[in-house]
């Protein structure tokens, strides 16, 4: 694996949804580096830690979640190392009790899979269905690392670039969260 800068500069046999997000990041401006990993998909944590050590980032898990009536949508963005409560985040949103989505959920709101969550995939969900969410502690970062709603590459911008550039054209207003990890 190696750091590169910006949109692959031959799309290959890329897939339409991760070069739909580089022309996305590239309308927008802004600049990325990006590491490319397709005989190691990043679908475990042990594998983003290798994926995140080249990109010199702290690793986010990105959870889909719903209530129990799948009437409420939510993509979790958090630190990788903090557990994750469903109770803590229920109390903080005001929901009933959460859990994981299921995947034929995802890939209608996000047109991600399993392992290929991202916040870059709420570009796909053009009618808002879905509420980002947002750990306090990933906004403290410099950089932001995800998935260009594939796993089998990661990038890096620059976190202001999120919340001042790709929220704003997303029409998106996250929730920002407190989670400790505790019961």
């Amino acid at each position: 694996m190696e750091l590169l800068k910006g949109s692959p500069a031959d799309p290959g046999d890329r897939q339409e949804r991760e070069l739909r997000t580089y022309a996305f990041l590239d309308a927008l401006g802004i600049e990325f580096e990006r590491t490319d990993h397709p005989d190691m998909p990043a679908t475990t944590m042990e594998v983003c830690a290798v994926v995140d050590s080249i990109l010199h980032v702290r690793i986010c898990k990105n959870l889909f979640l719903c209530n129990r009536q799948k009437t409420n949508f939510y993509l979790l963005i958090m630190p990788g190392d903090k557990p994750f409560r469903t109770k803590e985040l229920s109390k903080q949103l005001n929901t009933s009790r959460l859990s994981f989505a299921d995947e034929a959920d995802m890939v209608h709101l996000l047109d991600v899979y399993p392992g290929s969550a991202t916040v870059l995939a709420l570009m796909n969900d053009k009618e808002h269905i879905v509420k980002a969410v947002i750990d306090e502690d990933v906004l403290k970062e410099e950089w932001f690392g995800c998935h260009p709603c594939v796993n089998t590459s990661s990038l890096r911008f620059h976190t202001h670039d999120l919340t001042e550039k790709i929220f704003p054209a997303l029409h998106i207003e996250p929730a920002i969260v407190k989670l400790t990890g505790d019961s």
